[in-house]
C-alpha cells in the first residue's frame, strides 16, 4: 500500500482538504485506484451531534455514517463511495481501545497512549486502506490520509506519533508527506510582503514532532515570487521542486490543474515508485478521459458570463461551510448548464415580521435578495429558529412562480406552508417546531429513539419509488425511464401519513411524486402547475459530483436559468449516483 499524508501547519482552514482531494484526483486520473481517510482529533465519536456552526456541515455516507465535510470533498473529487470507517476520530479510537481493555485483550498490561492508542490508529488505517471504494471493487493502490487540525495541537499528538510509526511500517518508497502551510501577505494588498517565517516554523514544528515532509504546499492569496519560493526552500533545507505554490484561483476545481502544472503527479510517481505498479492500458485511458473532462469543465467556467442568482434561505448562513455540499451541488449544476452561479445567502430569521420592527435594514435586505433571485432553495436544518421566515420564502416562491427546491426541512416546511395557505388546515404545523400544534402535518418517526441523539436518525442511502400517475413530473423526467432512485437521508421527522388525503385534496396541485418502498413515507413532492416547485425528504447534495451532478439540483438550477427543457433532453438518459443501490 502506498500512502500520501497531508498535514497542516500555521493555521487550520487553509485548504488541506482540497489539496488532499486534488492530489488523489491526479493519482486517479493516472490510472490508480485511490482511497481516502480523514483523521479528526476531536473527542466526538462522529460529527453527527455537532452543530453546523461549530464544524461545518455533517456529511452523510451511503452506510449512514455521519462524518466530517472533507469526506464530501474527497467523494466529489475522486468519485468514490466511502464508509464511516474512513473517518477516524479520537473518540472512535479511545472507544475501541477501552472496549478492548474491558474485554481483557491487553492481558493485564498497563494501557497507554504509546503503544496501545498509536498502534490502534495504525491498525485502523492499514485495515481501511485496503477496502475497495469504487465500482470495480479492486483494492486501492494509494491511500490519501488527511490529518485534521494543525501540527502542534495537543489533541493531534497521538496521531502525529502514529503517523511517524506508520511511515516505518509502510517502508521506503511507500510514503509521501505533503505539509500544507500558509504564506501571509503583510500588509494585505498589492504592496504587501510575502512572509516566509510562519512556513519555516511550521516545517520546523512538524520535524520536531517526528515527521519530515517530502513536499510543502504553500497556500497564499497570490502566486509566490521566485525569491520567496527560493527562500522557503533554503531555510527549510529543501529543494526548489519540493515547494508547491497553491495560490487562490477562480474556483477550487482549478486546484488540481494548478498542482499538475507544477508536476506534482510526476513527483508523486517518483517518490512512491508508482512505475512499479502495473496498470492496464484501459485504466490509464479512462483516467485520461476523466482528466480531460475535468479540465474542460474547470476551464470553461472562466469564460461563462451569464449569471443565475439562487437565494439560499437558511438558518446557519453565518458559516457557509454549514451548507458545503449544497453550494457545491449548485456549482456542479451551474457548470453543466454553462452558467455562472451567484449564490445569495439569506438568513431566514431576517424574513420574519419580528425583524421588520427590530432591524428594518436587515429585513429589507433579506426581502430584496428574495425578490431578485431566479430560484429559491431552503436546505435542511433543525430547530424552530428562522423557520417562519423559511415558510414566508416558500409562500413567495409558490405564489410568484419562482423555481423552488426544498431539501429535508425545506420539504417539511413546504408541506406546512401548503397545509396552512392552500388547504386551509387550521393550526397546521410540525411536531418538531410546534409540539402542541392542533394539526401536525409533520410527525416524529415512530422508530426513532427520542432519548438519544447520536446515530439515531433515518440515515444512509434508501430507495424512493416514483408513483403511478406522475409521468407529467418535470422532476421525474430528469431520470428518464428509471422507476426508482436511491438517495442519502438524514432525518427524524416525516410527513404525517394520516394527513396525506387532506393535503392532496387541496386545489394547489400538490402531488406525492415519490414514496419509500412501503409506499408510506413521502420522499418527493411537486406542484403540477408551477415551473419548478419540488421538495425532497432526502439530501441529494451528498451524491452530487463534479462530472455527474445531482439531477435534483441540476433540474432546479436549470429551471431558474430557463433551460430546463434542454437539460431534461440532455441528461434524462444519463446515469447519476442516485441510479445505483
Amino acid at each position: 500500500m502506498k500512502y500520501v499524508l497531508v498535514s497542516g501547519g500555521v493555521i487550520s482552514g487553509v485548504g488541506k482538504g482540497i489539496i488532499a482531494s486534488s492530489t488523489g484526483l491526479l493519482l486517479k486520473t493516472a490510472g490508480f485506484h485511490v482511497t481516502y481517510i480523514k483523521i479528526d482529533p476531536y473527542m466526538n465519536i462522529d460529527a453527527g451531534t455537532m452543530a453546523p456552526t461549530e464544524h461545518g456541515e455533517v456529511y452523510v455516507l451511503d452506510d449512514g455514517g455521519e462524518v466530517d465535510l472533507d469526506l464530501g470533498n474527497s467523494e466529489r473529487y475522486l468519485n468514490v463511495t466511502l464508509t464511516r470507517e474512513n473517518n477516524i476520530t479520537t473518540g472512535k479510537i479511545y472507544q475501541q481501545v477501552l472496549n478492548r481493555e474491558r474485554r481483557g485483550d491487553y492481558l493485564g498490561k498497563t494501557v497507554q497512549v504509546v503503544p496501545h492508542v498509536t498502534s490502534a490508529i495504525q491498525d485502523w488505517i492499514e485495515r481501511v486502506a485496503t477496502i475497495p471504494v469504487n465500482d470495480s471493487h479492486d483494492q486501492p493502490d494509494v491511500c490519501v490520509i488527511e490529518l485534521g487540525g494543525t501540527v502542534g495541537d495537543i489533541e493531534s499528538a497521538p496521531f502525529i506519533h502514529a503517523m511517524s510509526q506508520l511511515k516505518k511500517r509502510a517502508g521506503k518508497g511507500n510514503w509521501v508527506q505533503i505539509h500544507v502551510s500558509y504564506v501571509p501577505l503583510i500588509p494585505p494588498g498589492p504592496h504587501g510582503e510575502q512572509k516566509t517565517k510562519p512556513t519555516q516554523r511550521a516545517v520546523s514544528d512538524v520535524r520536531s514532532a517526528g515527521l519530515d515532509p517530502d513536499l510543502v504546499a504553500c497556500r497564499c492569496s497570490i502566486p509566490l515570487a521566485e525569491n520567496t519560493v527560493r527562500k522557503i526552500a533554503d531555510m527549510c533545507q529543501m529543494d526548489h521542486e519540493q515547494i508547491i505554490v497553491v495560490h487562490d484561483v477562480s474556483t477550487t476545481y482549478r486546484v488540481p490543474l494548478l498542482l499538475e502544472n507544477q508536476d506534482l503527479r510526476t513527483s508523486l510517481a517518483r517518490l512512491l515508485k508508482l512505475d512499479l505498479i502495473h496498470k492496464p492500458a484501459e485504466l490509464r485511458a479512462q483516467g485520461k478521459l476523466i482528466w480531460d473532462e475535468w479540465v474542460n469543465l474547470a476551464s470553461s467556467n472562466d469564460s461563462v458570463f451569464e449569471t443565475v442568482s439562487i437565494a439560499l434561505v437558511g438558518k446557519y448562513t453565518s458559516l457557509h461551510d454549514a451548507y458545503m455540499s449544497v453550494s457545491k451541488s449548485l456549482e456542479h449544476a451551474a457548470m453543466h448548464c454553462r452558467k455562472k452561479l451567484n449564490l445569495i445567502w439569506v438568513d431566514s430569521s431576517h424574513l420574519e415580521d419580528a425583524v421588520q420592527e427590530a432591524n428594518q435594514d436587515a429585513y429589507r435586505t433579506a426581502w430584496d435578495n428574495i425578490s431578485r433571485a431566479d430560484g429559491i432553495l431552503v436546505p435542511g436544518g433543525f430547530g424552530i429558529r428562522g423557520t417562519e421566515g423559511m415558510i414566508k420564502a416558500i409562500t413567495y416562491a409558490r405564489t410568484k412562480k419562482v423555481p423552488y427546491l426544498g431539501v429535508c426541512l425545506g420539504m417539511q416546511l413546504a408541506i406546512v406552508e401548503y397545509a396552512r395557505n392552500v388547504c386551509g388546515i387550521k393550526g397546521a404545523g410540525s411536531e418538531e417546531l410546534q409540539p402542541d400544534c392542533e394539526n401536525p402535518v409533520i410527525k416524529y418517526m415512530p422508530e426513532i429513539d427520542k432519548g438519544k441523539l447520536g446515530g439515531t436518525m433515518r440515515l444512509g442511502k434508501r430507495r424512493s419509488i416514483f408513483q403511478d400517475g406522475t409521468s407529467w413530473s418535470r422532476f421525474r423526467a430528469l431520470y428518464g425511464s428509471t422507476p426508482e432512485i436511491w438517495e442519502r437521508h438524514r432525518h427524524r421527522y416525516e410527513v404525517a401519513t394520516d394527513m396525506l388525503e387532506r393535503l392532496e385534496q387541496g386545489n394547489g396541485g400538490l402531488t406525492f411524486v415519490g414514496k419509500d418502498e412501503r409506499g408510506e413515507r413521502i420522499e418527493v413532492i411537486e406542484l403540477r402547475d408551477h415551473p419548478w416547485f419540488v421538495a425532497v425528504q432526502f439530501h441529494p447534495e451528498y451524491l452530487s459530483r463534479v462530472l455527474t451532478p445531482s439531477k435534483t439540483y441540476l433540474g432546479f438550477f436549470a429551471a431558474a436559468a430557463g433551460c430546463l427543457s434542454q437539460i431534461i433532453e440532455e441528461f434524462s438518459s444519463r446515469v447519476d449516483l442516485s441510479h445505483k443501490n
